[in-house]
């Protein structure tokens, strides 16, 4: 919530001017000792400030979430537990939590036109990825999956060639030798943001080796984010999708 909407409630009636008076106190930022919120993100990104749980005691992160949402009405936590959806849970009864991906949400967000296609190498990528379809549909982009399409069936991924060439942009989450972003990006005429994720075996680093074969592709038009960083491609992603039109 901005000042203008404060402004606007109040003129409207909706909003007492007491309401109005404390709300206001707390913008730009409200510091609650173990957390500062940003409640001015919205304004100067286009999304309200993300909390990211992993760390946060259960009970604090509900008053986070609570706080984010009276300011905001949408909120989006990655990296959480069922011990912090619990407690949100408790402040928050609308808030939905998602296992694979460890996201909650609260609140709708107002859909843009366009769309975003998540790809992923194989199943075991699907956590990633749904970080960050989530993220991207939070943000108000249309998504659509495909999952287990990684290069060793390169026919699962040209059977959904057009899918991907009718998306705004395009998340690519492997594991192994994240060979998938540089095949996609070779097909399509939107950006490609690769994600490298932590699966594979010993030599594979931790996400390492895909991470290094993404920054050394050959192809022309991706970007990279850091291991298993399914949020900030989504973010990306959904930033790209709201510019409008097909690129």
């Amino acid at each position: 919530m901005d000042v203008k909407t404060l402004l606007e409630e109040v003129a409207n009636g909706d909003l007492d001017t007491q309401t109005a008076y404390e709300k206001l106190k707390k913008l730009p930022f409200e510091n609650m000792e173990y957390a500062c919120l940003d409640h001015h993100r919205k304004i100067r990104t286009g999304f309200p400030e993300v909390v990211f749980c992993q760390g946060k005691v259960p009970e604090q992160t509900a008053n986070i979430f609570e706080r984010l949402y009276d300011m905001n009405g949408l909120v989006l936590g990655t990296r959480a537990s069922k011990e912090h959806f619990d407690s949100v849970l408790k402040v928050l009864p609308d808030a939905k939590y998602c296992e694979i991906s460890k996201c909650i949400t609260v609140g709708s967000p107002e859909k843009t036109s366009g769309k975003i296609a998540i790809c992923t190498g194989g199943t075991t990528d699907i956590p990633v990825a749904q970080e960050a379809a989530i993220t991207a549909q939070m943000c108000g982009s249309n998504v659509t999956k495909m999952y287990d399409v990684g290069v060793a069936g390169l026919h699962r991924l040209m059977s959904r060639l057009d899918e991907l060439q009718d998306a705004n942009a395009i998340i690519a989450c492997a594991g192994m030798e994240g060979a998938l972003a540089s095949v996609v990006a070779g097909l399509v005429r939107v950006p490609v943001i690769a994600v490298p994720t932590s699966i594979g075996y010993g030599a594979n680093f931790g996400g390492v080796s895909a991470l290094l074969a993404m920054l050394n592709s050959c192809s022309a038009g991706i970007s990279v984010v850091n291991i298993d960083n399914g949020f900030g491609a989504g973010y990306i992603a959904a930033q790209i999708n709201s510019l409008g039109g097909q690129i």
